[in-house]
């Protein structure tokens, strides 16, 4: 196949590229490093099937030759990244998804959007099924985030429905693994930095709020499945086993042997009490579920920080 992934430089859609290129696909990786690594470029660009194109997909994407998939997986996804490109991450999944999509239906290609858990807000129903509507603030600063990936999800069936683009649509629950990018202020690698640097790990609210970890080779190998059946509804992938924060800020302590302290700041607006997928049809459509225990995924995301970290001259 010969693919066309927005977000080529992140940290899932530089997964993503690697897995493809594994198995003898073609992969041009667009980006336009706003949030993108260097160092996940570095990695694909060894791969002779790769191409990189320096772009940004809220302005129309002209791409030469046949394409047999657009996915589209660029958005800054952590929220200190979308808080300060709010304006950007909007058009990144509203305007950028709709060139997407037009691409897609030039090239009789098939579409496949990166939506997220967000899409839930701060959930009212627990674990969140995919019949489920969301509990979304639509003008709370979160909103660019929420509301963005929402608004992308139903021009994707709009297209769907119209058109008869072939799409696919995966909500994405917390992600975690090698490749992070350490800035970036998601709570495992935050929690993971500061371990290693010896500073104090900081814990928002109570540390009571829950959220749910998967590994991701794990989510990758979802997409792939996902990809491979013909079904343009959503469909969550994530891992159902729930972790307080406080309990993995205690459980990264644990396996960095960092002397840290734990510290606690008020709860940012909006942050949701609640996280956990309902992975039911997962199950039945793709045949999936995690494998990785979080724990054996925090060990292989540790040792990639420890090099990190050491690079950046932090110690570690």
């Amino acid at each position: 196949m010969r693919v066309l992934l927005t977000g080529a430089a992140g940290f899932l859609g530089s997964h993503l590229a690697e897995r493809l290129l594994r198995e003898g696909h073609e992969v041009v990786g667009v980006d336009n490093l706003s949030t993108g690594q260097g160092r996940n470029l570095e990695r694909l660009r060894r791969h002779p099937g790769f191409t990189f194109l320096r772009a940004d997909v809220v302005q129309p994407l002209e791409v030469e030759g046949p394409l047999d998939w657009v996915l589209h997986f660029a958005s800054p996804a952590s929220p200190p990244r979308y808080l300060k490109l709010p304006i950007a991450t909007l058009l990144v999944n509203a305007e950028g998804t709709r060139h997407l999509l037009d691409l897609a239906l030039r090239k009789g290609a098939r579409f496949f959007l990166a939506s997220t858990s967000e899409v839930y807000g701060d959930p009212l129903v627990h674990p969140q099924p995919e019949t489920y509507w969301g509990n979304v603030n639509p003008i709370g600063p979160r909103s660019i985030y929420d509301e963005g990936k929402r608004y992308a999800e139903a021009l994707t069936l709009a297209y769907h429905r119209a058109h008869g683009v072939p799409v696919r649509i995966v909500r994405i629950f917390n992600t975690y693994g090698p490749g992070m990018d350490p800035e970036d202020g998601r709570v495992v690698s935050n929690f993971i930095v500061q371990a290693l640097r010896g500073e104090p790990l900081t814990v928002y609210g109570d540390g009571s709020q829950t959220r749910s970890f998967c590994y991701v080779d794990d989510l990758i190998e979802g997409v792939r499945r996902l990809m491979e059946v013909d079904y343009p509804y959503p469909v969550n992938l994530g891992n159902p086993e729930e972790y307080a924060v406080l309990e993995l800020a205690r459980l990264v302590k644990e396996l960095t042997q960092s002397p840290s302290e734990i510290v606690f700041k008020p709860l940012p607006q909006d942050d949701p009490k609640q996280r956990r997928p309902d992975i039911a049809l997962a199950r039945r459509l793709l045949g999936w579920e995690p494998r990785v225990p979080v724990r054996e995924g925090l060990r292989k995301t540790v040792a990639y920080f420890k090099e990190i970290v050491r690079e950046l001259g932090h110690g570690g």
